[in-house]
């Protein structure tokens, strides 16, 4: 029997830092469409889901990713857990990826590699980045179904709804807890100090240096070496990575 395999990128207008990002456009392209036209070429996932939220200024990104071919679901805006659970509990999927949509420039070919990695060790939960080794913006998570479920029906902490996956990640054995198996898929060097996603306005323009030196179809490894050669990361090196969950954790504390 085929091995349902099921992408979810969350998509959203109602960013703090840089509203309405992902409908932002380099040569013609919103990075929602050059995103998902990446993904688009993925060999091991059998569908995409773009999950968007219930507020009506999300409508467009709903009606967009219908228009270029893709499957899109609504949900809650905060509980993001939720989301991912409802637009896919109906889906018989086997395992789940997640990326978000202010990666425009994620790797298909890094993604089939860590869903292939999370079959081949059929771990609970396998990501590229346990050890942070990999360019900010080339995240990417693999679960299965069983453990999006758990960790819907026992995740409590806001944090831990918000963004998914740290339900899954803290109680992981690689960090220590007993509920879930995971691995991380490694890097054989160390490029966290790259950033190719997009949380501020800084992010945006080495994203427009990048597509307008090497288009949208270059590798990982491509865009960061150009990114190395033409030491564009001085641009945005101050920006903090996972800024956002790093506040959902202090609001847990509240």
């Amino acid at each position: 029997m085929e091995i349902k395999t099921i992408l979810i990128t969350q998509a959203r207008t109602g960013s703090t830092r840089l509203p309405g990002k992902v409908l932002k456009e380099i040569e013609g392209k919103s990075l929602l469409q050059i995103h998902l036209n990446r993904l688009g070429k993925c060999k091991n996932v059998s569908k995409i889901i773009v999950a968007t939220t219930t507020n009506e200024e999300d409508s467009i990104i709903y009606d967009k990713a219908i228009a270029w071919g893709f499957n899109a679901s609504r949900g809650s805006e905060s509980d993001v857990l939720d989301r991912f659970y409802q637009a896919v509990k109906d889906k018989d999927a086997d395992w789940i990826v997640r990326v978000t949509s202010d990666c425009p420039l994620i790797d298909p070919e890094l993604v089939d590699q860590v869903v292939a990695f999370a079959q081949l060790k059929n771990v609970d939960y396998v990501s590229n980045g346990f050890e942070n080794q990999y360019p900010d913006g080339q995240d990417v998570e693999v679960f299965k179904f069983s453990a999006l479920k758990k960790a819907w029906n026992e995740a409590k902490l806001n944090s831990d709804r918000e963004h998914v996956t740290p339900y899954i990640r803290n109680n992981s054995d690689v960090l220590g807890g007993n509920l879930f198996s995971a691995k991380n898929f490694p890097c054989e060097k160390d490029f966290s100090n790259i950033r190719m996603t997009v949380d501020e306005e800084l992010d945006f323009w080495v994203i427009e240096k990048l597509v307008a030196n090497l288009g949208i179809e270059k590798s990982w490894r491509e865009y960061t070496q150009y990114i190395i050669d033409n030491k564009l990361s001085e641009i945005n090196a101050k920006i903090i990575r996972n800024e956002g969950y790093q506040k959902s954790l202090k609001n847990d504390l509240k």
